[in-house]
């Protein structure tokens, strides 16, 4: 979950975002803290993070028992004057006796505000808890179960929770927090130095190294691979991007002159009215993105000069999305995704998922002009994703704390600055796999995501240079952002990673 999704579900909810901060000297390490050098004391009074705790536990996987070590643990962050400015909190997953040589992937979730429980306890952790499809509710189990489709037996895995979500926390008052680390950069500069602390901590800097990131998570991890290579020394053997928001110009103005905003979000209107159907197929998908390459393109560019442009976009655009044509005519053809969402399940007073177009709520406001409620995924998985984080780290592993556990913070998400970079995630995936070009890359995507849509990454791929492009791979899976809450997704995606893991 991540920025695109969060930050436009924000705006779609009508909740404002304020963008301060500006760029600090920061970097990790595992040390004590150090007083403030005026008044001898840290910014602020708060009682000490538990120490990090192991305890040994066994899943049944493939139908044996499978035996790891899980952790929590923490790691402080540094200005650079050495005050400890922040405590990152992570949680491990390690196989006990294993080469030093065994992969290890980090993964991080977005927001920006998220913490890292929906890539932990939702697609690749030894345990899930159900979340992300159709008919969850918040009064649902947070009880664990073994997770069948968790990657633990190709890797070691490190969850990281960014300062402000999860546990982790800022050691400063507000306005420094936010200039210190809610802000693109400073967020490469110290989450890169967490990767490489928690390396040498744990003596796995011989280990192949992946990186996984879900959203912003995905606006993060190759920006954190051209970090770690070309600033702290740390080669990189695989990216992996999962529903990545890799372009945000791309998602725009809709009312701004590209004709990009409208091309990646029909692709996968298109797909969920097939899923619907019970038609959707990776050839139809192929028809449906050319017609997006080619004729809707251009009549989108048309405007005027053709008076039959917006005939044609009204006329197909009502056929692929199954939204009435009288609808899609009031809107000149430049179908949006709120109308979408809406009007796709209005009959039934009902509102769609920006994350999954087909998972669906109740309308609170069914004859309000506009939409009023919250996302149907979203207002779902919080309680039992929430639940079941605080329940493993304090009952089971014992890592106790009297804070509130972040899994989404609203805080992080409005404080957030963006900068004038928005181009850094694609310009540094470039330079980070033309450092080395024996680094995997894999990015996927389900079809009915309308937060980080899957198109705007097939073309991404498509303008790479062709020698670059040869070693990254686009997935995509039935399902929305989370599509690794359907089995069949999840299983597919852990088929096309092990070609990562066994390059």
């Amino acid at each position: 979950m991540s920025s695109a999704p969060f930050s436009r579900l924000l705006r779609s909810a009508a909740f404002a975002t304020a963008l301060l901060g500006v760029l600090p000297a920061v970097h990790a390490a595992d040390a004590a803290p150090t007083a403030d050098a005026k008044s001898g004391k840290p910014d602020l009074d708060l009682p000490p993070l538990s120490e990090d705790k192991t305890i040994h536990q066994t899943i049944r996987l493939n139908g044996k028992p499978f035996n790891y070590d899980a952790t929590v643990g923490s790691i402080k962050v540094r200005d650079a004057k050495g005050k400890v400015i922040g405590e990152v909190v992570y949680t491990a997953y390690v196989v006990p006796g294993s080469s030093p040589k065994r992969p290890v992937t980090f993964a991080f979730n977005g927001g920006p505000g998220a913490s890292s429980v929906y890539l932990n306890m939702g697609a690749i952790g030894p345990r899930r808890v159900q979340f992300g499809a159709a008919g969850d509710a918040p009064s649902d189990s947070s009880e664990l179960q073994d997770n069948p489709h968790t990657w633990l037996d190709m890797t070691d895995l490190v969850f990281i929770d960014p300062i402000g979500t999860g546990f982790s926390r800022a050691l400063e008052e507000p306005a420094k927090a936010k200039a210190d680390f809610f802000a693109t950069e400073p967020d490469i500069k110290y989450l890169s130095r967490i990767v490489y602390d928690w390396l040498v901590k744990n003596g796995r800097l011989r280990s192949p190294k992946f990186l996984m990131g879900e959203s912003y998570g995905g606006y993060r991890a190759p920006r954190l691979a051209h970090e770690l290579q070309t600033q702290l020394g740390v080669g990189i053997k695989g990216l992996i991007m999962v529903s990545p928001y890799l372009d945000p110009a791309a998602i725009g103005d809709d009312t701004a002159l590209s004709p990009l905003p409208w091309m990646i979000n029909l692709p996968s209107m298109a797909a969920s009215h097939l899923e619907a159907q019970q038609k959707l197929t990776p050839e139809a998908m192929h028809g449906i993105e050319a017609y997006t390459r080619g004729q809707f393109a251009t009549d989108l560019l048309a405007g005027r000069s053709d008076p039959n442009a917006v005939t044609r976009l009204v006329s197909k655009v009502s056929e692929l999305t199954g939204i009435d044509a009288a609808i899609v005519s009031r809107l000149d053809g430049r179908l949006d995704s709120n109308t979408f969402l809406r009007e796709l399940h209005r009959g039934d007073k009902k509102i769609g998922s920006v994350y999954d177009a087909n998972v669906t709520a109740y309308d609170p406001f069914p004859a309000s002009a506009e939409r009023r409620s919250g996302d149907p995924i979203l207002n779902a998985l919080i309680a039992p994703s929430t639940s079941a984080m605080v329940d493993f780290v304090t009952r089971e592993v014992g890592w106790k704390s009297d804070a509130l556990y972040k899994a989404l913070s609203y805080e992080v998400n409005s404080a957030w600055d963006r900068g004038a970079s928005q181009d850094k995630p694609v310009s540094d995936l470039r330079q980070a796999m033309a450092n080395d070009p024996k680094m995997g890359v894999l990015i996927v995507h389900g079809y009915n995501d309308l937060s980080c849509p899957y198109f705007t990454s097939a073309l991404i791929l498509d303008q790479m240079p062709a020698p670059m492009a040869a070693p990254a791979h686009l997935a995509v899976y039935p399902g929305g952002h989370m599509f690794y809450s359907r089995d069949g997704s999840a299983q597919a995606f852990k088929r096309d990673a092990q070609a990562l893991f066994t390059k």
